[in-house]
């Protein structure tokens, strides 16, 4: 772990699904000793919530019924002590592996895209960071979440590295799963991010670009450090 002594900042990780941030965020926080915060694990969360509660009603969403219960969802994180990673709780329940599978995925980013769901969990994730010395991935961090971050970083990845890097991790898990299937949601989840009405995925004017598309794990650990060490110098 490096020096904690250096001052204090927030780090903020947006870009395109299945770029690998939370692992690259999870990695990040480890190493430097900083608190990571996976929003985008909060709006998966909503999104089971949602399914688990009859407010999917096939694939349109019961935006009355989900506004009447958005204040009952709280979404908190947990170190594993045997992964050193943190857990996904929703109302006190350990949702971790619930929150990754596809059904969650195919219907996570029109939750995502209502307005008063992003109101909820922005309030959440502010208040998890007001004191600093933490690291947040998703897709409006950086423009919404914390605007005034220290350092902003925006990943990509072209759609098909990113459904190949979806598929090995689900095949990893045992989950079955169809190589189109995943690059058509990774495409459809695209297109929704970057159009919808409240915070869209867009990068901010002062993040920093990363394309990792064909940088190794290393690679990419060794430039995310010495982002941080520049910006933390006192």
């Amino acid at each position: 772990m490096l020096d904690n002594r250096q001052k204090k900042i927030t780090i903020a990780i947006d870009g395109f699904s299945s770029c690998g941030k939370s692992t690259m965020a999870k990695d990040l926080a480890k190493e430097i000793g900083y608190i990571y915060i996976d929003s985008g694990a909060m709006y998966r969360a909503v999104t089971l919530y949602s399914i688990e509660n009859g407010i999917f009603e096939g694939n349109n969403i019961n935006t009355k019924e989900l506004q009447h219960h958005i204040n009952d969802i709280h979404i908190t994180f947990q170190l594993d002590p045997n992964t050193g990673c943190p857990n996904t709780y929703l109302n006190g329940v350990n949702v971790e592996n619930k929150i990754r599978t596809m059904e969650v995925s195919s219907k996570v980013s029109p939750i995502s895209a209502l307005g008063f769901v992003r109101e909820a969990m922005v309030a959440q994730q502010q208040k998890m960071g007001e004191a600093k010395g933490i690291v947040m991935d998703g897709r409006d961090i950086g423009t919404t979440v914390f605007p005034n971050a220290e350092l902003k970083i925006f990943v990509t990845a072209s759609p098909e590295i990113r459904a190949q890097r979806r598929y090995d991790e689900l095949k990893a898990k045992g989950q079955e799963s169809s190589f189109d299937e995943i690059l058509e949601n990774v495409k459809q989840r695209d297109h929704i991010d970057q159009n919808r009405e409240v915070s869209p995925l867009r990068k901010a004017d002062d993040a920093l670009l990363l394309d990792n598309s064909h940088l190794t794990i290393a690679e990419q650990k060794a430039w995310l450090l010495e982002q941080y060490k520049e910006r933390t110098r006192v």
